[in-house]
């Protein structure tokens, strides 16, 4: 008895299910553009994003201009968001924050333009991209509504982008040094100490500043040591004042005695 209860249940959900797709198709294919959009409207609601965006696509040209388009515009973004869609979620919800700027959206769809692009933003190993254009945008969204309440996460999702470029160049900076390329990664250290003074890094670059003078010191033409073994002592002695405790400490100890030797030859 259970059993044909099931099966009989399972044949009712199929019929519904087969119906309600031969008449959404039928809505979909038909010419009643105010169907159109209450059945788009009713699907976006149920959470059916994708059959949603089917209707709004065509619609959204219908109804340009007008308070539905704007509606329309604003569903098409979200649906996307809510499909993980990011990269053409940020571009219709920049589309409405362009087209609507005194809409009712206006404000959360700018944010949540550049929220896409931070959400989409890559490991730091890749490319930063989408991470430049969250901060572009996060940084526009600031400005045009500096009372905002979201303008307190836009600082907080900036720190973290930043924080992911800073992690980049620590990495070029790295390689530049194990590749053996020390005049590129003295350049590199050393920007990075420029554009991230607060870097958590400080410490490490300091010390890779100090070993890349001096490798690049002990493989320079003679003409050109005595000035690289004075830059050595003199990032020696950054570090050593600023990290009196280093770690580092035993190794640069040995590498500045080495350049001071070196010096008075």
């Amino acid at each position: 008895m259970l059993k044909r209860a099931v099966i009989l249940t399972f044949i009712i959900g199929l019929l519904f299910v087969t119906f309600g797709c031969k008449n959404y198709q039928k809505v979909l294919k038909g010419t009643n553009n105010e169907l159109k959009y209450e059945t788009a409207v009713d699907l976006y609601e149920n959470g059916d994003f994708n059959k949603a965006l089917q209707f709004f696509d065509l619609l959204r040209a219908v109804y340009r201009g007008t308070e539905k388009g704007e509606m329309l515009t604003y569903y098409t973004a979200n649906s996307y968001f809510q499909t993980k869609r990011y990269t053409v979620a940020s571009y219709y919800y920049k589309q409405y924050s362009q087209m609507y700027p005194r809409g009712e959206k206006a404000e959360e769809s700018l944010f949540l333009s550049a929220y896409c692009n931070y959400l989409s933003s890559p490991r730091p190993s890749l490319d930063q991209s989408n991470t430049y254009l969250a901060l572009e945008e996060l940084q526009i969204f600031i400005d045009m509504y500096p009372k905002s309440s979201r303008v307190e996460e836009a600082n907080k999702l900036m720190d973290d982008l930043r924080k992911k470029l800073e992690d980049k160049a620590y990495r070029i900076s790295k390689l530049y040094y194990r590749m053996e390329d020390y005049q590129a990664a003295i350049t590199s250290f050393e920007n990075m100490l420029d554009e991230y003074p607060d870097t958590d890094y400080q410490e490490e670059i300091l010390y890779y500043i100090t070993k890349a003078y001096y490798d690049y010191a002990e493989k320079s033409v003679f003409n050109k040591k005595t000035e690289r073994f004075e830059k050595t002592v003199e990032a020696y002695n950054n570090l050593i004042y600023l990290y009196p405790e280093s770690e580092y400490i035993k190794d640069v100890n040995q590498i500045n005695d080495d350049a001071r030797k070196q010096l008075k030859n």
